[in-house]
């Protein structure tokens, strides 16, 4: 009975940890030509996609007093942003090039992404 009881319990412990990891994937947001991403404990969403050529306008809002999500950093891009308390903040790309591209927050905690196409 101790055998059953333990094999189980293995089992469902590797399904857990499986789900957590694996099992949760966010989908990719289509902005086509204007979006707002709420920062609340990260970005949300926190991955979207923009055509390319094309202006795309962003506007950040920020939620959350965590003073990490203060700056948003958008490297491929050279933007550094500040983003106050309940203040919208407008950025305007326009991509040349299809690719990932990456921000984050002014300490690296928090990620999302760009995806141009």
């Amino acid at each position: 009975m101790d055998k059953i009881i333990v094999t189980i319990t293995g089992i469902l412990s590797i399904l857990g940890i499986y789900w957590f990891f694996f099992g949760k994937k966010e989908e990719t947001a289509q902005i086509s030509s204007a979006a707002t991403i709420i920062v609340d404990g990260g970005y949300k969403p926190k991955s979207f996609k923009i055509p390319q050529d094309k202006t795309t306008t962003i506007i950040f809002l920020r939620k959350d007093g965590n003073t990490c999500l203060e700056d948003l950093i958008i490297p491929d891009f050279k933007i550094k942003k500040y983003l106050p308390m309940h203040t919208p903040v407008t950025i305007t790309l326009s991509p040349k090039k299809p690719g990932i591209y990456n921000f984050h927050c002014g300490m690296n905690m928090f990620h999302g992404t760009i995806e141009v196409a």
